[in-house]
């Protein structure tokens, strides 16, 4: 090796550590204009509450809880207090929501509620406390106004649990938030025949135009779940996690499986390490299907990110996981995610 070589090898191994800490504090570029992203084909409902308030500037944290006020408001989509009951015939409501400043409210097992996202807010910014349950949240919510609902069953939810009653079976099944329409395959577009939407599940994140993120999830839980059965959504760094500095992550699919492994949290730890919200959201998958690659065959996870450049992605661990995108033109597009397995 000549010399002019060899001093050519030392400088730049010198130089590649100065390249790495330039690289770890440059300051990253932020995205231009809005941008506001949903899970699953229902996310046209609540993409379209929340751009009014991105497109004047607005908040993305007042976005993300408009998008679930408005997603909880439909009576026809299984979110909110017209979703499905627990085999007890009760419907139970979890929600959480969070901040660029990490401030961050969460319910869990609330009932007669019709606006959990909303109370979960009002313990994030009244309260010294991120996490109420049951009767507590509910007696939180009547004495900061809000109303106390009827515990009777929407007329498709109540359908259903008849339906249910005659065999009784807790039984997952995979993409039940993706139901079948008639004359259509089973990952055929949600939205049913009476055109309704069929989710249990909404997460919304959003970038405003300051460059902000914020996010919420709000769900009904699993259809005839066990009395108390709590998933992930209303779990900070499982359903939703935050964090202004590298990008925001909801989940939706069988809520057990993303608290193994503290989901959202681990996706926004794998962008933080230089991963793109697609491969973030992938790596996630294939760290959930790894702890049990056959079992991981009878059910559905999907993940859906974005970082502080405005990128999105998502995968999921079984075909049928989509996500609704909304940018600058303020009309919401669908996009099917990849899937670990085909």
């Amino acid at each position: 090796m000549n010399t002019n070589r060899r001093s050519f090898l030392r400088l730049s191994a010198f130089a590649l550590p100065f390249t790495r800490v330039n690289q770890l504090f440059a300051k990253p570029k932020v995205a231009q204009g809005p941008i506001v992203i949903s899970t699953w084909d229902s996310g046209q409902i609540s993409n379209a509450a929340a751009w009014p308030v991105l497109e004047k500037g607005g908040r993305a944290l007042d976005a993300v809880e408009q998008a679930a006020i408005a997603i909880e408001n439909d009576i026809n989509c299984c979110v909110g207090l017209g979703g499905n009951p627990d085999r007890d015939g009760h419907v139970t409501l979890d929600a959480c929501i969070m901040d660029e400043k990490s401030n961050c409210g969460a319910v869990a097992f609330l009932e007669r509620i019709k606006h959990p996202v909303s109370v979960a807010r009002k313990i994030m910014e009244e309260t010294p406390h991120v996490f109420l349950a049951g009767a507590g949240a509910q007696q939180f919510a009547l004495a900061n106004g809000f109303k106390l609902e009827s515990e009777k069953l929407s007329p498709d939810a109540e359908k259903e649990y008849k339906k249910w009653l005659k065999k009784a079976e807790y039984k997952p099944v995979i993409n039940i938030e993706h139901k079948q329409s008639k004359g259509h395959g089973p990952f055929a577009p949600a939205r049913l025949d009476d055109g309704s939407f069929n989710h249990d599940t909404m997460g919304t994140l959003a970038l405003d135009a300051k460059g902000d993120l914020s996010g919420m999830c709000t769900t009904s839980g699993m259809g005839f779940k066990m009395r108390g059965r709590v998933g992930d959504s209303p779990i900070i760094g499982a359903g939703l996690f935050v964090d202004n500095e590298v990008g925001a992550a909801t989940s939706s699919g069988q809520g057990e499986e993303v608290i193994r492994v503290n989901g959202t949290h681990l996706v926004v730890e794998f962008m933080r390490n230089g991963a793109t919200p697609e491969e973030a959201c992938k790596k996630a998958v294939e760290r959930i299907v790894k702890r049990d690659p056959e079992r991981a065959r009878t059910f559905q996870v999907g993940f859906l990110a974005i970082n502080k450049q405005g990128e999105v992605g998502a995968y999921s661990v079984q075909p049928g996981f989509m996500y609704t995108i909304t940018s600058k033109d303020g009309k919401g597009k669908v996009i099917d995610s990849k899937s670990h397995f085909a």
